[in-house]
C-alpha cells in the first residue's frame, strides 16, 4: 500500500485494526510499516491521541500486531519476504521512497496487489499504474506490472467542492481575486464556474507559469 506518510498511514492502520476486530481479514496477518516517517509520525498521533476524534481504546491499540521498520536493511529483507501481509510504504504516489523497492519486488508476480489509498497526480507513477501500464521505469529499469492494481476512494485528506464551498460562504467579504490553484484542469475549472455562479465572486483558473501581481 503506497501511502502518504503523515495521516493517510495512521487512517491505513485504523482501518486494518477495524477490519481485524471485525473479522473481515485475518487477526494474525501481518501488517508493516516501512517509513521512518510514518513511524515517527505515528508515534506522534499516539502521543497526542486525546486531540483525535477517534477512541482512545483504538489509539492505544493502533500499532497492536504492527512491526516497524526502521532500517534500509530490513526493509530490504521485507521485499524480498514472500509470506502474505500488508506493507504500507511512503511514498503515496510511488514517486521514490521504500515503496519502490516493493514494487520494483513485487509488481511482476500476480499473486500481489498493490492498493492506492490516496490522489495519483497525473503523470506520477502511481497515476501510471492506476491506469494500468503495464510495465513501469523503476531505478533506471522497466517493470512488468502483473499485480493487481487498485485505489481505494474516500481516503483525500483534502476538502471536496462542497467543503470548499461551505467554507467560502463564511468569509465575512467576497476576496477581489480568487484563484483556483489545485486539481486536474477540468476540476478546476467546474469548481471556478461553481464559484462564480453561486457566490457571484470573480474567480479564474490562473495558466501554468502566470505570474500574478497584487
Amino acid at each position: 500500500m503506497p501511502s502518504f506518510a503523515v495521516g493517510r498511514a495512521q487512517a491505513l492502520l485504523l482501518v486494518l485494526h477495524r477490519l481485524k476486530a471485525a473479522g473481515a481479514i485475518p487477526a494474525d496477518l501481518p501488517v508493516f510499516l516501512d517509513s521512518p516517517m510514518a513511524i515517527e509520525a505515528t508515534a506522534l498521533y499516539r502521543r497526542h491521541g486525546r486531540l483525535l476524534r477517534v477512541p482512545p481504546r483504538e489509539v492505544k491499540s493502533l500499532c497492536d500486531g504492527v512491526r516497524m521498520v526502521v532500517t534500509a536493511q530490513q526493509s530490504m529483507r521485507l521485499a524480498r519476504m514472500r509470506y502474505p501481509s500488508v506493507i504500507i510504504s511512503a511514498s503515496g504516489m510511488a514517486t521514490g521512497g521504500r515503496v519502490l523497492h516493493h514494487l520494483k519486488s513485487m509488481a511482476p508476480d500476480p499473486r500481489h496487489h498493490v492498493v492506492f489509498a490516496g490522489f495519483q497526480v497525473s503523470g506520477s507513477r502511481g497515476a501510471r499504474l492506476v491506469e494500468g501500464e503495464t510495465e513501469v521505469k523503476i531505478h533506471g529499469e522497466y517493470v512488468p506490472v502483473r499485480a493487481q492494481v487498485s485505489q481505494l476512494q474516500g481516503f483525500s485528506g483534502h476538502a471536496d467542492a462542497d467543503g470548499l464551498m461551505a467554507w467560502m460562504r463564511q468569509l465575512p467579504q467576497a476576496p477581489r481575486q480568487t484563484f483556483v490553484v489545485h486539481g486536474e484542469p477540468a476540476a478546476a475549472d467546474t469548481l471556478r464556474i461553481r464559484i462564480q455562479d453561486r457566490l457571484g465572486w470573480k474567480v479564474r483558473v490562473p495558466q501554468h507559469g502566470e505570474q500574478v501581481s497584487t
